[in-house]
């Protein structure tokens, strides 16, 4: 059910912004090493490019897998060439955090029937 979770929420992440694998783990409850592992192997069929860590980064070879996806949303890369500007990107974890919650209202009843 967590994955189903982690993926749902990544789901949430408007097109031209992205969140950090922490503040998904702060949203579904679990750690961002939790979310990275979930993304790895069940990733590729959501908006993966708009997860990054803390400070709006990739490692090189996930970078050049999401500069196509950033390009054609508008996500610019920094100066250092490692990722994107969290303050200038980063989505609004409230508005996140709404939009969650209203596509997991199904689970979470079908958890308290279960």
């Amino acid at each position: 059910m967590v994955v189903e979770r982690v993926l749902r929420a990544i789901e949430q992440v408007p097109s031209g912004h992205v969140v950090s694998y922490g503040d998904l783990g702060a949203l579904v409850g679990i750690g961002p090493r939790q979310v990275g592992a979930i993304l790895r192997q069940w990733g590729s069929n959501v908006t993966w490019w708009r997860v990054t860590n803390a400070h709006g980064e990739f490692p090189a070879h996930l970078l050049a897998q999401a500069r196509p996806c950033w390009d054609e949303e508008g996500i610019r890369v920094k100066s250092n060439g490692r990722g994107c500007r969290m303050q200038d990107h980063r989505a609004d974890l409230l508005t996140l955090a709404q939009d969650y919650a209203q596509v997991t209202a199904e689970l979470d009843s079908k958890d308290a029937a279960g």
